[in-house]
């Protein structure tokens, strides 16, 4: 059962409240002004605060100030409760860091749906979900009740991409967020001789392009499929929208980029100063976690030579060397031209 405390000077309206949120389930607890308030925040920890503004003792912007002060309180949902002539202050307080604020008089149904909606975002804010598109999908869930971001590409015109095709060309505007619905695409840069570096790897379910979007910038990489592709294509307003009116889905599509960051930053060290032997295996383990997540084994690597060296950070020449050595070491074979990994743990440990 959650617990909401209740500041409020007007007795009447006070008893009134609290009846109406008894009958919707909730604990309710009650001060008849802002200091009192205060006190019984530290002391009992409600999960949400309803607060009048014009209060004696301390008045409600006091209450909300002292909150956000105070490490224990400042993440308490907080309601103001104001009188229309008080509108005026609604700024005020939303300013200050109220989540927001309900008009006197006020029905009942007013006041349930506002307290739902902020113990929910409450709830989302507490949970941990992981620096991923998946954990952006487990918070979309959370946050918006759809199964996963798949809704924000149902119904979206199909582009099929044969292989090599260009998605988007680094230095372009993004006008579009690009799912992958089918299909395997990577993103590159090449330098002033035609040489590639693979920046990064995509599967079905994966959306491409959302950083250049994000950052409000060109795409500063290619996106090229690797193989015969479905892409739906999402025009960049749905995706502005979803965004600016989802302040938690931002910041998790924040924490992607600065996880994918740290990545680049950890592919750049391996490329400056790991043997040619470890710049393999790491490839050869990218995919791995990329393509095959449910660790099913023997994994088969279908991607060609030139793709993988790419990946590598090596010419082909030393890529087809390295791959013999590894399969006369037992830790790959090769079918019909396909690589098939045999030891993905040996492979793991050449990382270490």
């Amino acid at each position: 059962m959650k617990t909401i405390l209740l500041i409020e000077d007007n007795e009447e309206l006070r008893e009134n409240t609290m009846d109406i949120l008894a009958i919707a389930g909730y604990n309710v607890i009650a001060a008849e002004n802002g200091k009192i308030g205060v006190e019984m925040i530290l002391s009992n920890k409600p999960d949400l605060v309803i607060c009048d503004i014009m209060m004696p003792v301390l008045d409600g912007f006091g209450v909300l100030h002292l909150m956000q002060q105070h490490e224990d309180m400042k993440d308490i949902p907080f309601i103001f409760l104001t009188a229309k002539t008080e509108r005026s202050d609604f700024r005020r307080g939303m300013g200050m860091g109220a989540d927001d604020y309900i008009t006197k008089p006020f029905s009942g149904t007013e006041l349930w749906d506002a307290i739902d909606r902020r113990l929910k975002k409450a709830a989302i804010r507490k949970q941990h979900f992981p620096a991923d598109l998946q954990g952006l999908n487990k918070l979309m869930y959370e946050a918006t009740g759809k199964e996963s971001l798949k809704a924000l590409a149902e119904g979206r015109n199909i582009d099929k991409v044969k292989k090599k095709q260009v998605i988007y060309s680094e230095g372009n505007h993004p006008t579009r967020l690009f799912y992958l619905q089918r299909g395997k695409v990577k993103t590159i840069k090449t330098n002033d001789f035609g040489k590639e570096l693979v920046i990064d790897l995509f599967t079905a379910g994966d959306f491409i392009g959302y950083t250049a979007l994000l950052e409000g910038t060109v795409y500063k990489e290619t996106a090229m499929a690797m193989e015969e592709s479905e892409v739906a294509v999402i025009p960049l307003n749905d995706f502005e929208e979803l965004i600016h009116n989802n302040h938690e889905i931002a910041v998790q599509l924040i924490r992607m980029l600065a996880k994918n960051v740290t990545t680049k930053e950890q592919q750049l060290l391996g490329l400056a100063y790991n043997s040619l032997r470890k710049k393999v295996a790491e490839a050869l383990i990218s995919l791995h976690n990329k393509y095959n997540p449910q660790k099913e084994q023997p994994f088969v690597i279908n991607v060609s030579r030139e793709n993988l060296a790419t990946i590598a950070g090596t010419a082909t020449e030393s890529l087809i060397r390295t791959l013999s050595d590894f399969r006369e070491e037992k830790l790959i074979d090769i079918r019909d031209g396909v690589v098939v990994l045999l030891d993905e743990k040996k492979l793991s440990n050449m990382l270490y």
